[in-house]
Parts: C-alpha cells; structure tokens; sequence
C-alpha cells in the first residue's frame, strides 16, 4: 500500500499527468450536470449518439492528416447535437430512431474510412485508442489542456446562468414557453453545450463509453436526492469523485483509465441501489 503511495506521488510530478487529472475533473462536472436534464428528459443515449458521430469526424481529421482533430470534430458534432435535439421533431425520423439512425451510421462510416484511407501501421490500436480513450487524456499537450479547461470552464458558466430555464425545459417545455421563455434559442444552446462536452469526454473514456459518463452520475445522485437541484449538485460530487478514483486507480493498477471509471461509476451505483433499497 505505501509503494502504490509513493508510486501515484511521484506520477504527480510529470506534467502530463496534472494535465490529465485537471481535464478529467473538469470533463467529469460538465458531464454530470448536463447528464441530469438529458436523463429527466430521457434523451439520455444522445451521448452515444454524438460520440459515433465525433468518431467519424475524426476518422475524416485523421485522413486528412490534421494534428489537431478538434476544428473538424466540434463543428460536425454540434450540428449532429443541433439536428438531433431540435431538427427532428418535424421530420419522419424522431427521437431514439434519429439518435440509432445517426449513431450506428457514424461508427461505420468512420471505421470504413479508417480502413480504406489511413496511413497508420496500426490500425486495430488506433480504432481502440478512439472507442476506449485508452491514453488520449494522458498526451494532451498543454494547449489542448487550456482549450478543454476553457471549454468546461464555460458550460459550467452557461449552466449556472441558464440554470433556472434549464430547469424550465427539462419538466414542462410548454409552460415554459407559455411563459415566454424561448424554447428554441435554449434547446439550441443547450445542443452546442452537450456536443462539447460529448467531444471532450471523448478524450477521458473514448467514444463507446461517454454515456457512462453522463447517465450514470445522475442515476446514482437520483438514489440520494429527491430534488432537481439536490441531484445536479450530488450528481456534480459523484463524478469528480469517480473520475479522481477511476484515474489514480488507473494510474496505480496500470488499467485504461476510461474504462475504470466506468466500473468506479457503475460499482458506487449498484452500492448506492442497494442500500436505498435496504431502507425502503
């Protein structure tokens, strides 16, 4: 136990992995209190569908050769976010059959153009290194580190700002518009501020495990809390708690990072379940 201390000390000291425990915090809280609303609203497999989408836009990034995926992933996945959140209620397509229709689409359109395009010698390792997020947290150079601080740092601003209408829309949109609230501008924020977050927890746990990171914060707060603001804020302390744990427990253990704070999550929601049962 003192070796694994002295162990997970000393990884304190590079660089890279302050960057890494910085941006997991962060990306954790973005998460967590954006996951709340899309659970209330059950839209909640949006995540999955948007990260299938950033997986092909960065199957394109990376075809063409960009250092610097992000200016191609972003703008495609925030149009997806703004076509499944608000494009699709006038269309023959709606909803879950949308998010499927997208998100099944992206995932082989990408990998067909990874196959067929890529330059890489390895290309299973680069396809795993996407969907798990295997190290992409752990080689973020420190402008990426200042774009996905800056990135976070302003949806938890838009959050905070927005809070009360947020609130609006996720329990009774047709009052709240009844009540002059323009649904349209705030489901069309709300759509640019999921797609970046969905774009920067791609770095943390990769793009098949992102719903994890939205979803389940918010199922393990709503086995606490009772209230909308009860649950965003425990909601907010479960995933930075997990992600801090799944990340030293990584760095300790040498497992994928995202793929152990998925369990970390998963593991305080089942403990959290049975003893709310217990006492019921």
């Amino acid at each position: 136990m003192i070796d694994l201390f002295h162990k997970l000390v000393a990884y304190l000291h590079y660089p890279f992995v302050l960057y890494a425990l910085g941006t997991g915090t962060m990306i954790a809280l973005c998460s967590s209190l954006l996951g709340v609303p899309l659970v209330l609203k059950r839209f909640s497999f949006i995540g999955d569908g948007l990260a299938h989408v950033a997986f092909g836009a960065m199957a394109v990034a990376s075809i063409l050769g960009m250092t610097n995926d992000i200016w191609i992933v972003l703008p495609v996945t925030i149009l997806s976010a703004i076509i499944l959140l608000y494009g699709t209620r006038n269309s023959l397509i709606q909803g879950d059959a949308a998010i499927a229709m997208i998100s099944v689409g992206a995932l082989a359109v990408g990998y067909l153009l990874m196959s067929l395009f890529t330059r890489s010698p390895n290309l299973s390792g680069d396809v795993c290194t996407t969907l798990f997020g295997s190290v992409a947290i752990l080689t973020l150079t420190p402008a990426q580190f200042i774009l996905c601080m800056l990135l976070s740092t302003g949806t938890i601003l838009f959050y905070i700002l927005f809070y009360r209408r947020i609130f609006a829309i996720t329990f009774d949109a047709d009052f709240a518009q009844a009540s002059g609230v323009n649904i349209r501008r705030d489901n069309l924020l709300l759509a640019i501020v999921i797609a970046i977050i969905i774009v920067l927890a791609m770095n943390l746990v990769g793009s098949l495990l992102v719903s994890a990171l939205v979803v389940l914060p918010a199922l393990s707060a709503m086995r606490i809390c009772q209230s909308f603001k009860g649950v965003t804020l425990c909601s907010a302390v479960i995933s930075v708690f997990c992600a801090l744990s799944g990340m030293f427990i990584s760095i300790g253990a040498s497992t994928p990072i995202g793929a152990t704070i998925v369990v970390v999550n998963i593991t305080l929601f089942l403990a959290l379940a049975i003893i709310r049962r217990k006492h019921l």
